[in-house]
């Protein structure tokens, strides 16, 4: 598109500067000048066409002798020299070009393109401020420009301008965050940020970047005022529920959390990963408060179609580290029942923790059930075994225990484990020997890793 509107526009300066320049001379001069010229011009151009710029250039220094001072014919030279990628002289046929009629815009953009290229930024900046006044789109290539020369400031300054004019962009709100990391430019940033505010108050999406920054900065009472403003200006913005969740549970204020985090938590505007901190926080807080229990399992359904994490079973598990084994069952039979696939590891924390209560019968039964779907899997004849044996089954627990230690494969602790099993079972059959050799085979790879 650039070329043709350059190519229209050389037509019609040649036109115009043939008259002028020849104005004085003779009228059978006049045409025999302005032939020649023209078609120079056109060989010119047509050997630019075919790539031939060497030939193109010759053409152009014709055109030259018969128009010295013509700034269309420097900017064929730039584009000829540009395209052979002697930069140095590109940028002095555009500039050259510049001098003679400072007021066109691609001759501008003619030694923007060789600074760009050249990787020469900081002239770049001073070529697009020139720019600009005839294309203000050029502002965008500013901030860019900017951010390549480390202009923080400036860029800032530049995306902030942009976003209220225009409207806000991908890449602009990337700089920005770039910009932000440096905790030297989030004042200037909160100033923006404010002043927004006041000129817009029905904007959300500035209320929750200054929420972003005043929490980032550990300055909460500054991010929950901005949150109740937020409420008041934009009722319905879930936004403003994120932040003063974490408000009400600093006050101890439950219920009101209760109702922050269910409006976050049905939201599709909010991201998973804040969803998640907010449950997180939800479960410390229930775990010293267990009259809000009830709510927190009401708050795991709104995670029943989350493929990454499972969430029941991750509060199981925070239980189970707290040795909280009852809690910890009740947690892991959800993920089950919400769950149409067998986990592993659901299963076996289960066992381990319904063993820690002893409740050796659903344990000595889960861990069959789990044998017939996964023979291969050690740890579940380990736990039948186990639990066979405080059931005095003992020569069940010893055909279990030995059909699955054949599967224990470089697992000392569970081959440990089985080989003590092992001896607590022949012990119950009284197999004396049996008995001493298995615990002496424990004792012995005890003694081993160490």
């Amino acid at each position: 598109m650039i070329k043709k509107i350059i190519s229209i526009f050389t037509f019609s300066v040649l036109l115009s500067n043939s008259v002028t320049v020849l104005a004085q001379t003779e009228p059978d001069q006049i045409k025999v000048e302005g032939d020649k010229f023209q078609d120079f011009f056109y060989e010119s151009l047509f050997q630019k066409s075919i790539e031939n710029y060497d030939k193109s250039l010759a053409s152009l220094e014709q055109c030259l002798k018969l128009k010295p001072n013509d700034a269309t014919v420097y900017f064929e030279f730039g584009k000829n020299y540009f395209a052979l990628k002697d930069y140095k002289n590109a940028y002095d046929s555009y500039e050259h070009a510049t001098q003679i009629d400072p007021n066109n815009k691609w001759f501008w953009v003619g030694m923007y393109d060789v600074c760009y290229v050249t990787k020469d930024f900081n002239q770049a900046i001073i070529i697009v401020n020139k720019i600009i006044p005839f294309d203000p789109e050029y502002k965008e290539d500013l901030v860019s420009l900017y951010m390549a020369t480390h202009q923080y400031d400036k860029a800032l300054e530049a995306i902030n301008e942009l976003n209220e004019k225009t409207g806000k962009t991908d890449r602009r709100e990337i700089y920005k965050m770039e910009i932000l990391s440096e905790g030297k430019y989030q004042n200037a940033e909160i100033t923006n940020l404010l002043d927004q505010i006041n000129k817009n108050p029905k904007e959300e999406s500035n209320y929750i970047a200054l929420i972003f920054l005043y929490s980032k900065n550990n300055e909460e009472a500054k991010a929950l005022e901005i949150s109740q403003k937020l409420e008041k200006e934009i009722p319905e913005s879930v936004w403003a529920q994120v932040s003063l969740f974490k408000s009400y549970l600093e006050k101890n204020d439950g219920p009101n959390a209760v109702k922050a985090m269910n409006i976050v938590l049905a939201s599709p505007k909010i991201d998973s990963k804040i969803k998640h901190r907010i449950l997180n926080e939800f479960l410390l807080f229930t775990n010293a408060n267990q009259q809000f229990t009830p709510d927190l399992d009401n708050a795991i359904g709104y995670f029943k179609t989350d493929k990454e994490i499972n969430v029941p079973k991750e509060i199981g598990k925070f239980y189970q580290n707290k040795k909280q084994w009852a809690n910890a069952i009740k947690y892991y039979e959800l993920s089950e029942k919400n769950n149409s696939e067998v986990d592993i590891e659901t299963s076996l924390l289960w066992l381990q923790a319904n063993t820690e209560l002893k409740q050796f019968e659903p344990v000595a039964k889960k861990a069959m059930a789990m044998i017939e779907t996964f023979p291969a899997e050690p740890q579940f004849y380990y736990y039948a075994g186990l639990a066979n044996n405080q059931l005095q089954h003992y020569k069940k627990a010893k055909e279990t225990l030995e059909m699955g230690l054949d599967y224990v494969v470089e697992n000392v602790n569970l081959e440990i484990n089985f080989n003590i099993q092992l001896g607590e079972a022949f012990n119950g059959l009284g197999d004396a020997a049996k008995k001493e050799f298995y615990f002496s085979k424990a004792n012995q790879l005890i003694k081993e890793k160490k």
